[in-house]
């Protein structure tokens, strides 16, 4: 029998996370479920906190106080009584193969074919066969429009083009969660929308993606969950047509009249 409506377990599960960078604290005390299967926009104005957020869930960033997990195990740490022991790095690299990200500015590996950026973590993380891992990336480039591109490098194609690699390439490892950081915002207009369809394509899929953007349109689309920050806490969050159509905040009627 199924789990009624709203009592799944959280697969992500912040509590009450803190981050500074030396004097200045950059996150405040965040608190924040996303349940499997679920959509999460992470809205805010710059210097927010949002990136910084999307780092400490895959351990790009040690959190100063507070706790993450991902599918019930903590992220970076481990639990002894009451207190918490940093991972190895050979563990925290594990976790993260659970653990998707999609970077603003791409992040392929110029010297590498389209296919070889994507079978490349399967290939040495999960220690897939390559012809195993060479399927999978010729499947998941045909899921993203780009079939035809395998054997070019990523100079040769455009930036929309070369996002939706970096998408496949997160999807090679087959991860629990998928982190999108302002996936868009490094694109000319005309491009933004065949990687918001990937990413739409996505969540109807039923993939846990919490996705920081600028994009309200997409996030009014696609969002189980808007969430809004400012200045390193959470202001407001709830269902889209309540945080975008109905916010009770201030702060965020003021952030949403001026891009609106």
């Amino acid at each position: 029998m199924s789990a009624p409506s709203g009592t799944a377990p959280a697969m992500v599960d912040i509590k009450a996370v803190h981050k500074s960078f030396g004097s200045l604290e950059v996150l405040r005390g965040i608190d924040l479920e996303v349940r499997a299967g679920e959509v999460t926009v992470v809205l805010g104005p710059s210097g927010s906190g949002k990136s910084t957020l999307l780092r400490t869930i895959n351990h790009l960033e040690k959190v100063d106080s507070g706790w993450i997990s991902v599918d019930g195990a903590l992220v970076g740490y481990r639990r002894s009584g009451d207190k918490l022991y940093e991972l190895r790095e050979r563990e925290v690299l594990k976790q993260r193969t659970h653990i998707g990200f999609v970077f603003q500015n791409f992040n392929l590996f110029p010297h590498l074919t389209v296919l070889e950026n994507v079978i490349e973590a399967p290939v040495a993380a999960l220690k897939l066969p390559r012809s195993q891992a060479v399927e999978r990336a010729r499947r998941l480039l045909g899921r993203v429009g780009l079939d035809d591109k395998a054997e070019a490098y990523p100079r040769q194609l455009s930036g929309g083009q070369q996002q939706r690699v970096a998408i496949a390439r997160a999807l090679a490892l087959e991860p629990k969660l998928l982190l999108f950081d302002e996936p868009t915002s490094a694109l000319d207009p005309e491009l933004v929308g065949e990687v918001l369809d990937v990413i739409k394509d996505l969540a109807h899929q039923g993939t846990t993606m919490i996705v920081v953007t600028h994009e309200i349109g997409f996030a009014r689309e696609v969002a189980d969950t808007v969430v809004f920050m400012d200045e390193g806490r959470i202001v407001e969050q709830g269902a889209p047509g309540d945080v975008l159509d109905a916010p009770r905040e201030e702060r965020t009627k003021a952030f949403l009249s001026k891009v609106l």
